[in-house]
């Protein structure tokens, strides 16, 4: 049994300290991460391997991952960039640098057409890296006839992530019972959002939406842009809107991460431009899936029927030695409000100044292409059970006290977990 002794206090202190913060600075030296959800993986540095207590083997995983790096969800928002840079070259009213814009953009395109929404390659590899890291780390967990329930939700790019993920297990075992499933069944807890989270979240009608608009208004100036691409006012008064443009530019720049291609539109951004429009998204997204101070918890509770689903998989693991891992595949609306709900870290930290957010909740730190929460379980001889969290493969914090960080009493965290319902 493990003795408990760190306090929430220091779990408080160390969230705040080495979780949170992001700066211009941070975003200048790497602006894929402006790309907040859209940023690609990011292969952990910290090895998996640690010292587990003495007497303890791994028996089980408990996996909830966001689908890998995919396309902009439609055709449309490559396509109409694109046309009305073609329509401003043929009235000779681009620069230099629209016209090599222009040559970007057609050169992605066959890339990208008919693919909207879909997972790329890259994120194929990246559920099949982050499998293969949980299976050498944990060989024994997936030896013999062992049973993996795989479910996710009805989107493709979630069936085909499972599936790549899956596959890789058992291509070092193919003696492993997967059962793939995809069925609206799981979507009540997978992706499940309650109507009164709705109505906070509606982004014409929620409680936020006009304090969101004058905050985006501030945080886009497209005027230089402007003028780096097209060489005639007169065809910006008339066919573009500067905000509209910026916007649509951004979202092909920091997609360009999430697909097989070198090209890339960063140069068509300052790094004071690209972290004003990343602030923008990073706040939309607090709002609409974490634990914004007016939601009243609301959006973090949708995540409750998901932590049912973990602790009920987790006890039936127990009780039954055949069950290697449950793993579940979803989006980002799901990863957030879970670890919101959760605490993991500060990702459940409630404020309301949009100025303020950035600062205290980033989205590509908790939720990039492909991001996953893990829940290891070990038990010894006496079916004593710890568990240990990991966050896109980082160990992490939950207000539960421990001894043995990164380590849990699987009795005290399913405690925690029930209170959280």
């Amino acid at each position: 049994m493990m003795k408990k002794a760190l306090t929430f206090s220091i779990c408080l202190w160390f969230s705040f300290n080495g979780m949170a913060q992001t700066s211009l600075e941070e975003i200048a030296a790497c602006f894929d991460k402006a790309g907040g959800v859209y940023y690609a993986y990011p292969t952990p540095q910290e090895k998996s391997e640690i010292s587990v207590p003495k007497g303890y083997k791994p028996f089980y995983v408990s996996h909830f991952g966001r689908h890998g790096s995919r396309y902009l969800i439609g055709d449309r928002d490559y396509k109409w960039v694109l046309d009305l840079l073609k329509e401003a070259k043929a009235q000779h009213s681009l620069t230099t640098q629209g016209e090599e814009t222009l040559s970007k953009l057609e050169k992605i395109w066959p890339m990208v057409e008919d693919r909207g929404g879909d997972l790329s390659p890259v994120g194929e590899r990246q559920q099949k890296e982050i499998a293969t890291r949980l299976y050498n780390a944990y060989p024994e967990i997936f030896q013999g006839r062992k049973k993996i329930s795989a479910r996710t939700t009805m989107s493709h790019r979630c069936a085909m992530s499972m599936v790549c993920f899956g596959d890789q297990l058992k291509s070092f075992n193919p003696k492993l019972q997967i059962r793939y499933e995809t069925s609206e069944k799981y979507v009540r807890y997978l992706n499940f959002h309650s109507d009164i989270s709705n109505e906070f979240t509606d982004e014409k009608t929620g409680p936020w939406c006009i304090e969101y608009e004058k905050f985006r208004d501030n945080h886009t100036r497209p005027d230089r842009l402007m003028k780096l691409l097209f060489s005639k006012e007169e065809f910006v008064t008339k066919r573009v809107n500067p905000d509209k443009l910026i916007w649509g530019l951004y979202w092909i720049a920091v997609n360009m991460q999430d697909i097989e291609t070198d090209i890339r539109f960063y140069d068509l951004f300052t790094a004071h431009e690209i972290f004003d429009l990343w602030q923008c998204v990073n706040y939309h997204f607090y709002i609409r899936n974490a634990n914004h101070a007016e939601s009243r918890a609301l959006v973090k509770n949708n995540a409750r029927p998901l932590v049912r689903n973990i602790i009920e998989s987790a006890e039936d693991a127990i009780r039954n030695s055949d069950v290697a891992a449950t793993i579940r595949f979803g989006h980002d609306g799901n990863l957030m409000p879970l670890l919101a709900l959760l605490q993991v870290e500060n990702f459940g930290i409630a404020v309301s100044d949009p100025y303020e957010v950035y600062k205290v909740w980033t989205d590509f730190k908790v939720s990039p292409m492909g991001a996953n929460l893990q829940l290891l379980f070990f038990k010894n001889k006496y079916n004593d059970i710890i568990v240990r969290f990991r966050h896109n493969e980082k160990d992490v914090h939950i207000p539960v006290k421990t001894d043995n960080f990164p380590f849990y009493s699987w009795r005290h965290v399913k405690e925690y977990m029930e209170s959280l319902l």
